[in-house]
C-alpha cells in the first residue's frame, strides 16, 4: 500500500492534476477547519467542495476519498512548532515551549479530539494524526531533555526526564475535558513552573537565559 506522503505526491504531480501545490495547501487548511468546526463524522467531500468552491469531482479524482484527503491534509501542513527552540537551559526551553504550545492549542486540541475517535479505527489516519501533531514535538521536547543531561543540569538517569513531553503534551489535551478550559500560554507557563521544574530537581526561580 503506498504511503500517504507518496499518494499526495503523486495527486500533485499527476499529469491530469490540475491543482497547484498552493491550491492544495489551501484544500488542506479548509479540511482541518471543517474538522474543528463540526468533527470527522460530518466532514463530507461535499462540504470541503462548497467551502473551497473546488469541484467535488475534482476531490475524488485527486484524493479518492475523504480518509484519504485528511490523511493528506495532516501530511501536507505538518509543522515544526518546537525544533527552533534552543535557549542554553532546559527550564528556558521548557517555558518557551509552553509559551509555543498553548499559543497553537486553541488551533490543535480541537482538532485532535475531532480525529480521535476516527483514528482508532483508521490505523492511517492514526499515523497521520501522530506525525503531522504529536511526534515533532515529542522529538523536540526529548532534544530539549537530552542537551540539559549533556550539560549537567540534570543527571543522565532521572528517572522522571522521559515523562516531560508526555507531561507538557498530555495536560493541553486533558484540561478540556478536566475544566473545559484550553491548556493556553498562561497555564501551561504555570504547569511548568509548578508541575515539570520541581519534578526534574529544577526550581521555578530557575533564571531565564
Amino acid at each position: 500500500m503506498p504511503s500517504p506522503d507518496s499518494v499526495q505526491e503523486s495527486a500533485l504531480t499527476s499529469p491530469r492534476s490540475k491543482i497547484t501545490p498552493e491550491r492544495a495547501q489551501e484544500l488542506y487548511t479548509a479540511v482541518l477547519d471543517l474538522l474543528r468546526e463540526s468533527g470527522y463524522e460530518s466532514l463530507t467531500m461535499e462540504g470541503v467542495a462548497s467551502r473551497t468552491r473546488c469541484g467535488k469531482s475534482t476531490l475524488y479524482r485527486q484524493w479518492g476519498s475523504k480518509p484519504e484527503l485528511v490523511v493528506a491534509a495532516l501530511h501536507g501542513t505538518r509543522r515544526m512548532l518546537l525544533s527552533h527552540i534552543d535557549t542554553g537551559t532546559l527550564a528556558g526551553d521548557l517555558r518557551e515551549a509552553a509559551r509555543a504550545i498553548g499559543e497553537g492549542s486553541g488551533r490543535d486540541t480541537p482538532l485532535m479530539h475531532a480525529l480521535s475517535h476516527a483514528a482508532l479505527q483508521s490505523p492511517e489516519l492514526l499515523c497521520a494524526l501522530r506525525e503531522a501533531l504529536i511526534v515533532p514535538e515529542i522529538a523536540a521536547i526529548d532534544a530539549m531533555v537530552r542537551r540539559a543531561q549533556a550539560r549537567g543540569e540534570i543527571a543522565a538517569d532521572l528517572p522522571g526526564a522521559e515523562y516531560v513531553a508526555a507531561q507538557l503534551l498530555g495536560v493541553m489535551r486533558a484540561r478540556p475535558l478536566l475544566e473545559g478550559r484550553y491548556a493556553d500560554a498562561a497555564y501551561l507557563s504555570k504547569f511548568v513552573e509548578k508541575a515539570i521544574l520541581p519534578g526534574l530537581g529544577l526550581t521555578a526561580d530557575t533564571p531565564e537565559p
